[in-house]
């Protein structure tokens, strides 16, 4: 294995740092891998780091065994894929806070399939949401779409389901580790596309899932899309922060039109004012994206 490339995999295992910590190194250490005879004061005056966060990351750096790390994630399956792979997905890339390592389980060709369109809604998505994938996905599946989403309760859930139930192939995008997979109620369905679909993560497998990882993991879901189609969302709602990411990275955001008395419609009315294409037809989705998968 490139040394570069391992030494990228341990710092993403390190406490104390995130993503422009890394970049901050990366930028200033060539080749990576001789952080590890830095002195604390060098590594202090490169990143900045409190002397909290410096202790602890200086720990990790010289405590964690990365080779036996990533011999065990193999023997579970667990695939791994930095931004120095090949086979990282281009479109990823291009974002402003692209992921330093992706965690993977399923069928990692799915990252290559050109056609990936993200389909986002409130958690407490009613049968609206139903019938409307009911409607989009045969159409988006027949086209060849990969449909990504967050493995989250609600909208999520539907998307990944009703994509499975037509015999097409999702993408879920977990807001934790593999070991501790969130909500409970999608467990099975998160197994099921392990196996049989993807599963990715930028967060190392042994990491709860907390709040603040929800808007790196919706960045990732909008990261690999060319299109962002959100169902239903309340005014403060998760699903508009993944069409926010969206529209800053140039993708195409559509949004559902619905009742402007209904609280889940207010997130999509408000996206539709801001210039998000409205959805009445599967068409809507390829005339605009067309350009882009030909």
């Amino acid at each position: 294995m490139d040394c570069s490339r391992k030494t990228l995999i341990h710092l993403c295992h390190c406490r104390g740092i995130g993503w422009r910590t890394i970049f901050q190194l990366s930028k200033h250490i060539r080749p990576l891998d001789q952080i590890y005879i830095l002195t604390k004061s060098e590594l202090q005056s490169i990143t900045g780091l409190s002397l909290h966060n410096l202790s602890t990351f200086y720990k990790d750096l010289h405590s964690i065994d990365i080779t036996s790390q990533i011999i065990s994630y193999q023997t579970k399956g667990i695939q791994l894929l930095t931004i120095l792979d090949e086979r990282y997905p281009p479109l990823l890339k291009q974002i402003y806070d692209p992921p330093w390592m992706l965690f993977l389980k399923g069928n990692q060709n799915l990252l290559e399939q050109e056609s990936k369109i993200a389909i986002v809604g409130s958690r407490k998505a009613d049968t609206y949401t139903d019938n409307v994938l009911h409607f989009l996905i045969p159409k988006l599946v027949q086209k060849g779409y990969v449909i990504i989403s967050g493995l989250a309760q609600g909208a999520d859930e539907k998307a990944h389901r009703k994509t499975i139930e037509n015999n097409g192939s999702t993408i879920g995008v977990l807001g934790g580790g593999f070991f501790h997979l969130y909500p409970e109620r999608n467990i099975k369905l998160s197994h099921m596309m392990m196996r049989d679909q993807l599963v990715i993560s930028e967060f190392p497998p042994d990491m709860k899932p907390q709040k603040w990882c929800f808007p790196l993991r919706n960045r990732i879901i909008s990261g690999l899309s060319k299109g962002i189609i959100v169902t239903q969302a309340a005014e403060r709602s998760g699903s508009l922060i993944t069409a926010e990411y969206g529209l800053n990275e140039g993708r195409e955001v559509f949004a559902l039109p619905g009742p402007i008395n209904h609280p889940l419609s207010r997130g999509t009315n408000q996206l539709i004012q801001q210039g998000a294409k409205l959805i009445s037809s599967p068409d809507d989705v390829f005339s605009e994206l067309e350009y882009k998968f030909h």
